[in-house]
């Protein structure tokens, strides 16, 4: 996993959320202290209380990553586009923050990402709502309304 110096190095030589919202980065952002909000393009609101940062460790990054893996499941899976190609890129970012390699479901973007998001919770061991579904299944696209 890399550490939060190599990830803030990376950051600030120029690596750029891949979100059209930033919803990498703010998930990302919940494991820093208040100090490195910058860094990643957030600042605190006016008026907030900072929070403790999650702890760094890859029980919590999995935790976090098992978390948005139910969640983009559930957006691609309700046909949520924009909220599930926001969601296969929180994804990638975690696969890069645990340095492991994107599993090959994760090339292309069918069905909403499903490949992907199955591939990442086989191989971690979280939920599969679509069972021995591929993902790539007609029955998921838009064109099954």
């Amino acid at each position: 996993m890399l550490t939060q110096e190599q990830i803030l190095e990376t950051v600030r030589s120029g690596r750029k959320s891949e979100t059209i919202d930033g919803r990498d980065y703010g998930r990302l952002v919940d494991f820093f202290p208040v100090e490195n909000y910058e860094d990643f393009g957030f600042k605190l609101r006016d008026g907030a209380e900072p929070t403790a940062p999650k702890p760094w460790t890859r029980e919590a990054v999995l935790e976090q990553l098992r978390e948005d893996v139910a969640f983009g499941f559930e957006k691609a899976l309700n046909k949520r586009g924009i909220s599930a190609g926001c969601m296969a890129e929180v994804i990638r970012m975690w696969m890069w923050v645990l340095e492991e390699p994107d599993p090959e479901e994760t090339e292309g973007y069918a069905q909403y990402g499903l490949p992907m998001f199955k591939a990442v919770a086989l191989k971690f061991g979280f939920a599969n709502p679509i069972g021995d579904d591929t993902g790539r299944e007609f029955k998921y696209s838009m064109e099954a309304d």
